[in-house]
């Protein structure tokens, strides 16, 4: 089974495969994106609702790769809907990719290149230039903004 992203509606992908998607998806489509997504749920496209403990996991794993931050809600809940069916999530979103690779979720991209590695980012202080494992609201040294930073 694969768990469709926008981007699958956007780019017209096309699979022989048992597909799924979430509501969220479909609020966030407009035109004839919105349209492909209705034929293809009047076409047997299943739509879930992941369960609570599956966003919850996903949440807890996004914090765990700095990813938290930049994913929506509609991100995690896709996540959450390929973890708990235990499907690959279609995807060209970078963060979501590399927080499904923390949890073991198998991606497919459509228009553009899949992220290369997994990483877990870290987070370095614009004013005093300390690097935290953690995001924090402000630096707890100096209080100034934290920037996600790559870890390489």
């Amino acid at each position: 089974m694969q768990v469709l992203d926008s981007s699958a509606f956007i780019h017209e992908y096309h699979t022989d495969e048992q597909t799924a998607s979430i509501p969220d998806v479909q609020a966030e489509l407009e035109g004839e994106h919105a349209f492909r997504f209705d034929a293809m749920e009047g076409a047997g496209m299943h739509i879930h609702i992941p369960a609570e403990g599956a966003v919850e996991t996903i949440g807890r794993a996004a914090t765990e790769t700095g990813d938290a931050d930049v994913l929506s809600e509609t991100d995690v809940r896709l996540l959450a809907t390929s973890f708990e069916l235990d499907a690959t999530l279609v995807t060209d979103d970078y963060a979501m990719q590399n927080v499904a690779e923390h949890l073991g979720v198998s991606v497919k991209v459509i228009a553009r290149d899949g992220i290369e590695e997994q990483r877990n980012w870290r987070f370095q202080c614009a004013g005093c230039g300390r690097e935290f494992d953690e995001k924090h609201d402000r630096c707890p040294i100096c209080g100034s903004d934290l920037t996600r930073k790559n870890p390489a």
